[in-house]
């Protein structure tokens, strides 16, 4: 079993049980993050949005170039460019993205330093950073235009509608064996249950399992994020 694997097993263990705690009464910390500029960046004085990205139980610690495993920084790796910048975020290692309030200080050194549309800032993550996904929002139900979770849950599904006006897309494998699909479902019932329209986009990867990291690859995914505004 390879190291991506391993580290989304040992996430799955966890209970996730802090993850509604007040942004306020955790610690706010200050995590190192991989940041990508638009090539035309330098030569333009316009604001870009911003995509955060919250990776997997796998790439915790303190060397950002894990983060190039797979997902957005593993494009960036690669060569591929975006119309946005992209932040990814490490979490430290034996922490979960519930751990500290760590988007406080992110979110104010990225607005402060860089020319970004607040109202055209999106979060996505998988597996670890799935459920990180759901957590940062249902947490700071203000800060972004929409999300994306992959393969991930929320502790709480009854603090979901705090984000009933938030554009969400989701995706989840059917036959995934470490978070299991049905977390993702009931999160999605839930939130339809309690919005006043139909925010909610589920894609239901049938026959797939845990390892959708490919998902990111995929245009529309970005080009459905842009379309989202606050």
């Amino acid at each position: 079993m390879n190291r991506f694997f391993l580290g989304l097993l040992f996430v799955i263990s966890y209970p996730f049980a802090s993850a509604q705690t007040k942004p306020a009464d955790k610690a706010k910390v200050k995590y190192d993050y991989s940041l990508y500029l638009p090539k035309d960046y330098q030569s333009t004085s316009r604001s870009y949005p911003l995509v955060i990205y919250l990776h997997g139980g796998s790439q915790r610690g303190n060397d950002l170039t894990k983060l190039n495993e797979y997902g957005p920084p593993q494009l960036v790796h690669q060569g591929k460019a975006f119309p946005f910048l992209i932040a990814s975020p490490q979490c430290p290692a034996g922490k979960y993205w519930s751990t500290d309030n760590w988007l406080d200080s992110l979110y104010s050194d990225l607005l402060a330093t860089y020319r970004i549309d607040p109202k055209r800032v999106y979060l996505t993550g998988i597996s670890m950073g799935g459920y990180g996904t759901w957590q940062t929002a249902v947490a700071y139900p203000d800060k972004f235009a929409a999300i994306v979770p992959l393969c991930g849950g929320c502790d709480d599904s009854t603090q979901i509608c705090r984000i009933k006006h938030l554009p969400v897309w989701t995706f989840h494998g059917m036959a995934d064996d470490k978070v299991p699909f049905g977390l993702t479902d009931r999160l999605v019932k839930r939130l339809r249950s309690c919005s006043g329209k139909d925010q909610v986009r589920f894609t239901k990867l049938v026959n797939e399992g845990h390892e959708i990291q490919y998902l990111y690859q995929r245009k529309k995914i970005y080009r459905w994020l842009l379309r989202q505004h606050q």
